[in-house]
């Protein structure tokens, strides 16, 4: 049955068309561009998550740093998220006239598994509380995006993860007007002008709050410094922070509401239906595949055991020829593999008894050899890191192949019973706790701890490699104190000038940062003429 002609100056219904043969979204071509599975909420945001968005975006501008990790950070988003739960507008669904849709909209289904990605990108951005590495809060923040993306968007399989993210910058277009819309339907209150009074009200406000403010501070020497402490000095430069960030934060935010509000259906992206292909299609490849693996193990096996023995002992082998030569090989190995048994696991037949069977037994096994080759890795970047020193680039292709690992354990798990519905967001979670175990370890701690033992051993020591990390690995520098003076403040000064240089505020306060002030006012480093002039970036 045709769609219904859109009568002339009709606007665009809040409903399905009536009729049994009815599709899933309206004739519209709004609809038609973007088809059943995002039809956008049902009617305007309401005034509640204009407002909800708007203080949580000041709450952003006034107390996230732009130039380093802290706590602001956390406050920011503790104040979006509570921002996108009060400003929740109820989906659109289809009229009782019609038989409900087969599939169960994702804001049920996915309560649970949204709940967790809320927790992880909160749990994320919270990472620049207890640790002041800026690399690190980076990959924290960047992956919190994507936690974040799919807390209001939802997504179980990879294709429909993938499709949540690749929505969430047209959610922010579509948000705007949404939101304009629902502002402009706002009934004034009878006997004044809305803006008016919103205007009078923060001007009585701010009054107040400075007149009594500064009668205090003249009062009191400590209430003083504390308020010119949390009160930043307000000039160009602070201003157009203050605009850049609240811009940005509402435009997420309200990105976020649409998606919250109306998320899209990404049902049917998990694979099922899809063409199998015939046993020996799969099949003889991947038992190639698996003979090659099996060969390399075989070899591997020898030189895991053999250790630093294999190396000395072979012709021409070196640490480096050994470790850093194979390691990045064996790691694009570990990708591929992944790719070939997420390929063999969507287009393999499991009909038959004999195809799971044959699917378990091949895939099984090239797993198994994978958590070899992953192994092996790991051993040489091991045997490469006691030798040469532990990098921040070596921390984290180490951390890339212990997920990796992971990751193949879990294919095991998958493999028993063929159902991997519940892979792609263990993978990511998986990912999310590798990330927050490193914040956790404290990774630049852990280099320097790894050099000061290595210098206690071999006297050597990269004093302008570990001069550039964070104030995280002040506590493990600090132990050179009692092996050599000169290098340790060598290893600190540059952290202990660049801290007195920039000390910052409230809003970059981290643990890391206030751990590492407290050691070195106690106990102040100087430079010395043996200490490098030049330090690498």
């Amino acid at each position: 049955m045709a769609a219904p002609a859109r009568p002339a100056g009709a606007s665009r219904p809040e409903t399905y068309p009536p009729g049994p043969a009815a599709p899933l979204h309206g004739p519209w071509p709004d609809d038609a561009v973007w088809g059943r599975r995002w039809l956008g909420p049902a009617r305007p945001a309401s005034p509640a998550t204009a407002a909800a968005i708007a203080l949580a975006a000041a709450i952003a501008a006034v107390s996230v740093p732009m130039d380093r990790p802290g706590v602001g950070w956390l406050l920011a988003a503790v104040a979006g998220t509570v921002a996108l739960v009060l400003g929740r507008v109820r989906p659109r669904r289809p009229p009782s006239m019609l038989p409900p849709p087969p599939v169960v909209h994702p804001a049920a289904r996915l309560g649970p598994a949204r709940f967790g990605w809320s927790a992880a990108t909160v749990t994320l951005l919270a990472a620049g509380t207890l640790r002041s590495a800026g690399w690190l809060f980076v990959l924290c923040l960047l992956t919190a995006g994507f936690t974040g993306t799919l807390a209001v968007a939802g997504g179980r399989s990879l294709r429909a993860m993938l499709l949540a993210t690749l929505m969430a910058p047209a959610a922010a277009l579509r948000g705007a007007p949404w939101v304009v819309r629902g502002l402009a339907r706002t009934r004034r209150p009878a006997g004044g002008v809305d803006g008016l009074r919103i205007a009078a009200t923060v001007a009585v406000s701010a009054a107040l709050l400075v007149v009594f403010g500064t009668l205090f501070a003249s009062a009191d020497a400590t209430f003083a410094d504390l308020l010119a402490t949390a009160v930043p000095d307000v000039d160009a430069a602070t201003v157009t922070r203050w605009v850049f960030v609240f811009v940005v934060t509402g435009v997420l935010l309200t990105g976020g509401a649409y998606l919250r509000a109306a998320p899209p259906d990404l049902s049917g992206l998990d694979g099922a239906g899809h063409r199998r292909v015939a046993r020996l299609e799969w099949a003889v490849p991947l038992t190639l595949l698996v003979l090659l693996f099996g060969l390399f193990v075989a070899v591997q096996l020898a030189v895991l055991f053999g250790g630093s023995r294999h190396v000395r002992h072979t012709d021409g082998l070196t640490y480096a020829a050994y470790a850093r030569g194979g390691f990045w090989q064996l790691l694009v190995i570990t990708g591929l593999t992944l790719l070939v048994l997420a390929g063999a696991a969507r287009w393999a037949p499991r009909r038959t008894r004999a195809d799971r069977v044959l699917i378990r037994a091949v895939l099984g096994t090239l797993a198994v050899l994978t958590l070899v080759v992953v192994a092996s890795a790991l051993h040489r970047m091991d045997v490469y890191a006691d030798t040469y020193g532990l990098t921040r680039l070596r921390v984290m292709v180490a951390a890339a192949e212990f997920w990796l690992g992971a990751v193949f354990l879990m294919i095991l798990l998958a493999g028993i019973r063929l159902r991997a519905g519940w892979l792609p967001r263990a993978a990511v979670a998986a990912a999310v706790l590798a990330l927050l175990g490193l914040a956790a370890a404290n990774p630049d701690g852990m280099i320097a701890e790894r050099n000061v033992t290595r210098y206690r051993q071999t006297g050597q020591i990269d004093v302008r490699y570990l001069s550039n990390l964070s104030p995280d690995a002040v506590p493990a520098l600090n132990r050179l104190a009692g092996l050599n003076r000169v290098r340790r403040d060598c290893t600190l000064i540059e952290i202990h000038e660049a801290m007195r240089g920039d000390p910052g505020d409230w809003r970059g306060w981290s643990y890391g940062r206030e751990r590492a002030g407290k050691l070195l006012a106690a106990e102040p480093p100087v430079r010395h003429r043996e200490c490098p002039t030049h330090y690498a970036d």
